[in-house]
């Protein structure tokens, strides 16, 4: 099996994200979205706006966003809009809440769990998409990267029900009650299920990925009070493969030497977090092996 490529740098600021995407080589044609986490209020681990600033402007990018399922701050537009405006990132570039006037659906072909997956209809008005992605635990899926940026990021409100509830409602009140009940690998399968129904509706040459490891809070930017991190920042990793992507960050956790990584591996492989990787190779979406390329 072809090993994909990921590259790495130690450096966090503006110049070294621009570079690792240059790295990249590609070139992401017409409207480009740029799909982020904009936090939720009380939360600070998000990516700092100042940071993306000049790699989002470069793109000429639209930053996107959807609701959330949870009735945190984000639930509603007005509310969503607010923090997106306090959280600084109305003054770096235009915002797009995309479920926020309807949603589509996107068929999920040959998935292992969804039908469909559930996204914002503004969704089409994108030729391109960057999907940059605060790498950091996750209270669900274990870990948060490229791949649930993409599948839980990109999905509606109800959406977001829908792959929660593994396809048993689209209600985010219903989901809610019967969140913990779900098999957890069911859950994560349907996460990778969503990232397929994106990746082949915007169409795989027409996507880049970059996840920034700081900020490595063991919960993850939806979370209004997060843990502080226990782990130092490790880098920006960028790659064309998803797969390759979550593996190589989950990797550098895994193998880092600091002792405050305790935390995030359990909380990583308590939710079995890998497996959404493993079931996004499954599909087809990537591949697990891969070459680790240092611009350091």
């Amino acid at each position: 099996m072809k090993k994909s490529k990921v590259y790495f740098t130690k450096e966090i600021t503006p110049q070294s994200l621009m570079a690792i995407y240059d790295a990249l080589g590609v070139q992401l044609p017409g409207k480009v979205a740029v799909k982020i986490s904009t936090g939720e209020p009380g939360g600070h681990n998000f990516l700092n706006p100042n940071l993306i600033k000049g790699l989002v402007n470069k793109l000429d990018g639209t930053i996107i966003e959807c609701l959330t399922a949870y009735r945190g701050k984000r639930f509603d537009p007005q509310n969503h809009w607010q923090a997106i405006k306090d959280h600084g990132f109305l003054d770096i570039a235009p915002c797009d809440i995309m479920d926020e006037f309807g949603e589509m659906e996107l068929p999920v072909k040959n998935g292992i769990r969804l039908p469909v997956d559930i996204v914002g209809e503004h969704l089409k008005n994108y030729d391109s998409m960057l999907v940059l992605s605060h790498f950091k635990g996750h209270q669900m899926g274990g870990f948060g990267g490229a791949l649930k940026n993409v599948a839980i990021g990109v999905a509606s409100r109800n959406g977001k029900a829908y792959i929660h509830s593994v396809g048993a409602t689209k209600d985010p009140d219903t989901m809610m009650a019967s969140l913990f009940q779900n098999d957890q690998d069911a859950f994560l399968e349907s996460m990778a299920d969503a990232c397929k129904a994106v990746i082949d509706f915007v169409g795989p040459k027409n996507m880049a990925y970059i996840n920034v490891a700081n900020r490595l809070s063991v919960n993850c930017d939806c979370d209004a009070h997060p843990p502080e991190p226990e782990m130092a920042d490790i880098g920006i990793f960028a790659s064309l493969d998803p797969v390759a992507l979550d593996q190589a960050c989950y990797d550098a956790v895994k193998n880092s030497t600091d002792p405050g990584k305790k935390s995030l591996v359990e909380r990583m492989d308590s939710r079995h977090g890998i497996h959404t990787v493993e079931a996004a190779q499954q599909l087809g979406l990537g591949v697990r092996e891969y070459e680790l390329i240092s611009l350091d």
